[in-house]
């Protein structure tokens, strides 16, 4: 995790300096901070400065500072920690009052979870939370960790979070095969993306009532690279909001809900529905061989 540099739409998330002594200062003095992580008795900059020293120098710690982009404002952090207490690597978060329930923490945590680097050197991804501190459990539950068990730190009793790698591919893959489709403000479709994320072979099924359409790669695509650029339908985007995922070994099922809106030939609507996600394990990685959706609402 080192050396760790990333741009996402609205943030920039590189490794911890020196240079940030006035601003991890100012965060570990924050209720929040004190409250659900503890206090640190860093009370100048200098102490601050020796703060950081101790992470660049421990193999073990990794911070990344996170800024706005524009300003560089610095707004918060996110921490891989290896702890003596726990088998793998834990994932960590803290922002500024000033910044919180704006989306930063999702953004910049999931950007790091997701970085090449991460998957790269971790098999699994753990957190660990209070049990009382529900807006971490509620982020944490949204970057799709499973709480495991119960332990206690210290004197504290603490929820145990974890994600396998794995996962985190294949919600990738997922994310990626739902933003194929999106024409929204202008932007095309990247068809090439589709053989990227999914099988040459895979198999497409669109079930209504009992009725089905079977559809293989090609003839999936031609009629949504027609209407999707000829006008038919605009300002078209689907995207999933709530997925359940299981592995075994080198195959995988995921059950999704997902929604989507656009304009057809002119008239708006939205819909939402069920999709059911095959994967394989390839050489090159995790692939789609399967797709079955059902749209359940429409309007």
């Amino acid at each position: 995790m080192k050396e760790l540099m990333i741009s996402t739409d609205r943030l920039f998330i590189a490794e911890m300096t020196l240079d940030d002594a006035e601003f991890i200062l100012k965060l570990l003095n924050t209720e929040g901070w004190k409250k659900f992580i503890g206090e640190r008795n860093v009370n100048n900059k200098q102490e601050a400065e020796v703060y950081i020293r101790k992470i660049i120098d421990n193999p073990n710690f990794s911070y990344s500072a996170v800024r706005l982009k524009g300003g560089n404002v610095p707004i918060g952090m996110v921490s891989m920690i290896k702890r003596d207490y726990l088998d793998h690597h834990d994932i960590g978060f803290a922002f500024l009052p000033d910044y919180n329930g704006k989306g930063y923490a999702f953004e910049a945590a999931s950007a790091v979870l997701n970085h090449p680097s991460t998957l790269a050197v971790h098999t699994k991804i753990l957190a660990t939370t209070l049990k009382h501190n529900s807006s971490s459990i509620q982020l944490l539950e949204r970057l799709g960790l499973v709480l495991d068990k119960e332990i206690k730190v210290e004197g504290k009793e603490l929820f145990l979070y974890n994600v396998g790698v794995d996962e985190l591919l294949l919600n990738q893959l997922t994310h990626r095969f739902f933003g194929i489709f999106n024409n929204t403000n202008e932007d095309q479709p990247d068809w090439g993306m589709i053989n990227e994320t999914c099988l040459p072979e895979a198999i497409f099924i669109k079930k209504t009532g009992l009725e089905e359409e079977v559809y293989h790669l090609q003839s999936f695509i031609a009629p949504r690279r027609k209407i999707l650029s000829d006008g038919t339908l605009k300002e078209f985007k689907e995207w999933e909001t709530l997925a359940e995922t299981k592995i075994s070994g080198n195959i995988a099922q995921r059950f999704s809900k997902y929604e989507k809106s656009g304009a057809l030939n002119g008239t708006s609507f939205k819909a939402s529905g069920n999709k059911i996600f095959q994967f394989i394990k390839t050489w090159e990685g995790w692939r789609i061989s399967a797709v079955v959706w059902e749209d359940v609402t429409a309007g």
